[in-house]
């Protein structure tokens, strides 16, 4: 095999494909990328048997051919060439010859007919929205995803489809996360579990652009999500996901309108005097024109007041502070609405429409002490 390209463009394809090379694997070929120039066109593999990317790149092949090499080398050589063209160049006992202006790499490859290539998944009803919105929706959920495997359904997001709408939502036991948005085609009822690694990966590598779109095919097993030159392809998560319809209530005896900014910067300070591993809640004293928000722990305490417009009871209720930050920091309005029933019920941050709803569970606490 011999190929030319960009060092741009191989650095970009390789970045790319690197999010599906796993960190611990018994299966040596699995740490590769695989470089396929067998056909018109050159395309970078990587997979974890979980997640899998390809990726087209320009270049020239000037011999067809197909190499194995460790991600990791490979990765670190191309990032540190010149800004220049690369040249790539196997023999049959899959020696690889890497040469930019006057760098010369030689390093060994592994057969390419060894790696395990991505599962071919049938393209049947595809599901379009735009790289802006796929983004957006991963950015205003993913945080509430769990991070442990205790709970594999957990760590996964829920992707309901019916029709022209997408419902999107996350929890981790704590808190719920959901977002719906209005699709531009008409699709068939679907439901299914996305791991939240892929959709953390198809977000950092999706480019964002408004008008560009992603397609996206579901089959029973996998997710496919065609982009630009890239393909990810990922297992589902199997199992049935948790009927969060009754956890939602539109009951409230405590609604309040507050500035989204002023509630954020206040709940960040407060969280200066609280160390990492702490679990000093914050406590929202809320009464008929303010809030009043306390905090007190191991290194000092600190109270600040907000103004806001209030309908129903005054209400004394603690919270987990980073659940609180983690979703204002997601939501765009200036002005956001919290619903509350009691102290020990859950509160939600919505808007009108309920295109976002966030339910935040409330944590006890000893109102003598704070």
């Amino acid at each position: 095999m011999k190929i030319i390209c960009p060092k741009s463009s191989l650095l970009y394809g390789v970045n790319i494909v690197s999010k599906a090379v796993p960190t611990r694997t018994t299966m040596a070929i699995l740490e590769c990328i695989l470089i396929d120039a067998s056909s018109d066109e050159i395309k970078l593999t990587a997979n974890d048997m979980e997640l899998g990317i390809e990726t087209k790149i320009e270049g020239e092949i000037e011999d067809r051919g197909i190499i194995a090499l460790d991600a990791k080398i490979f990765s670190e050589i191309v990032r540190k060439l010149p800004d220049s063209d690369v040249v790539i160049e196997t023999d049959s006992s899959f020696k690889t010859i890497i040469t930019c202006e006057k760098a010369k790499f030689n390093i060994v490859g592994k057969s390419g007919d060894d790696f395990s290539y991505i599962p071919y998944i049938e393209r049947n009803e595809m599901i379009t929205m735009s790289q802006f919105t796929l983004k957006e929706v991963i950015r205003q959920t993913i945080f509430s995803i769990a991070d442990n495997d205790n709970n594999k359904i957990m760590t996964g997001e829920l992707f309901e489809i019916d029709e022209n709408s997408l419902k999107v939502v996350s929890l981790d036991g704590h808190r719920i996360s959901i977002r719906n948005i209005e699709l531009k085609n008409n699709y068939k009822a679907k439901k299914v579990i996305v791991p939240g690694k892929t959709l953390l990966e198809v977000s950092k590598i999706l480019p964002g652009s408004s008008e560009e779109d992603v397609n996206i095919f579901i089959t029973g097993k996998h997710i496919v999500f065609e982009f630009e030159n890239t393909t990810v392809v990922s297992r589902l998560i199997e199992g049935e996901y948790f009927k969060i319809e009754q956890m939602l209530s539109s009951d409230y005896e405590t609604k309040v309108e507050i500035n989204k900014r002023e509630l954020l910067s206040c709940i960040d300070r407060a969280t200066l005097l609280v160390k990492e591993g702490d679990k000093k809640p914050i406590i929202m004293n809320i009464t008929d024109e303010r809030m009043e928000l306390k905090i007190n722990s191991f290194i000092g305490s600190m109270n600040e007041e907000i103004d806001i417009t209030k309908d129903g009871k005054d209400i004394l209720i603690g919270f987990n502070p980073k659940f609180f930050i983690d979703a204002l920091r997601v939501i765009d309005e200036e002005t956001v609405t919290l619903y509350m029933v009691n102290p020990k019920a859950p509160c939600f941050i919505k808007d009108e429409n309920e295109t976002f709803i966030y339910l935040i569970l409330p944590v006890n606490f000893n109102s003598a002490t704070n």
